[in-house]
């Protein structure tokens, strides 16, 4: 499964400023744990870290490690040839931050991963990416949501109705910020595409072992400014029960958690 990531405001300034010497008291850059993989020279580190319950799991673990270490090896070779040929760019060492955080365990077996991204190479402020990984530990590997719906082809029925719970939570969560009018048409922007509705994860459930639905990722830009931060949008299960299989109607159940309603993340 592919998306983006996010980035939330305080976030950003707060590793604006440890970057720049002036670190932000009560920001999550004001104290990271251990990284589990790292590269650190004059002009480039970069970090990936694995929250606890990934790390409780080898193959999961492994799994992205593998993935993080590419990535960050990737970041410094690249730092490594732009150094070569602009040297004054690198006033302040390029800072790249990769971090694996579980957003739910699903009957035991399903596991719903945000990966996102952090970068700092010298502007006004820090950019973002993600993705968001399905990791089905049965069977040891990463999967699609497809295996849980009846038929998923761009611009049909199901990703027809996911859009259309997507566009109607983002416009209660713009008008809850007081931002509704800043940029409506980036919202409007959002396809009914497996790989262009944005990133998705089984949400947490008030029934033990279930997801409530389905959460979509945005960072800042996506669908609004930079200063809006990142959305997540919020699908309930029901929406989606008339395009679910088997496998579907067996872990979709429940209501969604206050608690996840108040994350942004």
């Amino acid at each position: 499964m592919r998306g983006i990531a996010f980035l939330t405001l305080t976030r950003a300034i707060g590793l604006a400023g440890a970057l720049a010497g002036t670190a932000v008291p009560g920001t999550a850059s004001a104290a990271e744990p251990k990284p589990d993989f790292s590269i650190k020279t004059k002009w480039v580190e970069a970090s990936v870290f694995l929250d606890a319950k990934i790390k409780a799991d080898p193959a999961l673990a492994a799994n992205c490690l593998a993935e993080g270490k590419a990535w960050a090896q990737k970041n410094r070779a690249d730092a490594d040839k732009q150094h070569k040929q602009d040297p004054d760019l690198f006033r302040n060492a390029w800072s790249y931050e990769r971090k694996y955080d579980t957003r739910s365990v699903i009957d035991g077996r399903y596991v719903s991963i945000v990966r996102a991204d952090y970068e700092y190479t010298g502007g006004a402020h820090p950019n973002s990416s993600s993705d968001t990984i399905l990791w089905d530990k049965s069977a040891g590997k990463r999967i699609s949501i497809r295996p849980f719906f009846t038929e998923t082809a761009d611009n049909g029925p199901t990703l027809k109705a996911m859009r259309q719970g997507v566009m109607a939570s983002l416009t209660a969560e713009k008008k809850k910020r007081g931002a509704e009018d800043t940029d409506a048409s980036a919202i409007e922007g959002i396809e009914p595409k497996l790989l262009k509705i944005g990133p998705i994860a089984l949400a947490p459930s008030t029934d033990e072992g279930k997801s409530s639905g389905l959460n979509f990722y945005y960072p800042p830009y996506a669908v609004g400014s930079y200063a809006e931060g990142e959305y997540v949008a919020f699908v309930p299960w029901e929406t989606l029960k008339p395009y679910l299989t088997p496998e579907g109607a067996r872990i979709f159940g429940g209501a969604r958690p206050k608690e996840d309603e108040d994350r942004r993340q």
